[in-house]
């Protein structure tokens, strides 16, 4: 099975980088991966800092990525909003985030007028009573807008604990509304498949490498794509009893090139 892969799909948080710092040994796996021309794309639910600021932030790490190699629920999600609405969008993510949505007519916060979607990303601190029944009343209006989630992630770790993500303010929302979520960010299946089209793979012929077993190595698997779960970043040993397993279990991505060369 594992001389079939071809490309890989990586996580940023929690695989390359933790707390801020580069996990020991990610550099090395991406200059590995560059050196032997394995296609590859980072693959990220990360909705707090626009795509430009991620590829800053590894390269102070020394980790050498282009904007155009990363895929986040931000830019997915407004390709989707584009083919798909008309009319502003009620925006919930960090001031940071918004420049990715600068193509789009983003609502003013005390806008009463009708919106076309509201659009949920990891809006962290700000979330509030006022800011969750501003996205609520949106969502009551008619007609009815759409309700887009950057991904439904349920928490990160952060450096001083465990710290809600995006996943529980969206259910909130939807409990609250009738309204169904439409989600651009994993586990997702067209963000995968947004994924793939980009590296010209095929599920079979791919892997996602990710801290998550669910919203990463259950997003993937359900497309049939390929698991490997690393044990850092979120990754807890209840996570080992997760149905399917994934393909392999390493002790970080720093293991991936041995890994490679020894089933290849």
């Amino acid at each position: 099975m594992a001389n079939k892969i071809a490309a890989l799909l990586i996580d940023l948080d929690g695989v390359l980088y933790q707390e801020g710092r580069p996990i020991q040994g990610a550099r090395k796996a991406v200059d590995w991966l560059r050196a032997r021309k394995i296609p590859h794309l980072f693959v990220t639910n990360t909705t707090s800092r626009p795509r430009r600021a991620l590829a800053e932030q590894l390269a102070g790490m020394g980790i050498e990525v282009t904007t155009e190699e990363i895929l986040t629920p931000a830019i997915a999600a407004v390709a989707w909003l584009q083919a798909h609405t008309q009319g502003p969008v009620g925006l919930f993510v960090q001031e940071a985030t918004k420049e990715d949505f600068a193509d789009l007519t983003i609502a003013a916060p005390g806008a009463t007028a009708p919106v076309s979607a509201v659009v949920v990303g990891d809006y962290g601190e700000s979330w509030s009573f006022a800011t969750l029944n501003r996205a609520f009343r949106w969502l009551m209006a008619d007609p009815q807008p759409l309700l887009i989630a950057l991904g439904m992630t349920r928490y990160w770790q952060a450096s001083d604990g465990l710290r809600l993500d995006t996943g529980p303010f969206v259910a909130a929302l939807e409990f609250a509304t009738g309204v169904k979520a439409t989600i651009v960010g994993k586990p997702a299946r067209g963000f995968f498949e947004a994924a793939l089209d980009r590296l010209n793979a095929t599920p079979r012929t791919a892997c996602m490498i990710g801290d998550d077993v669910v919203s990463d190595i259950g997003g993937a698997q359900a497309l049939g794509i390929h698991g490997m779960l690393v044990k850092t970043g979120k990754f807890r040993p209840a996570d080992l009893s997760h149905s399917p397993l994934p393909m392999v279990i390493l002790p970080s991505i720093a293991e991936l090139p041995t890994w490679w060369d020894t089933h290849h």
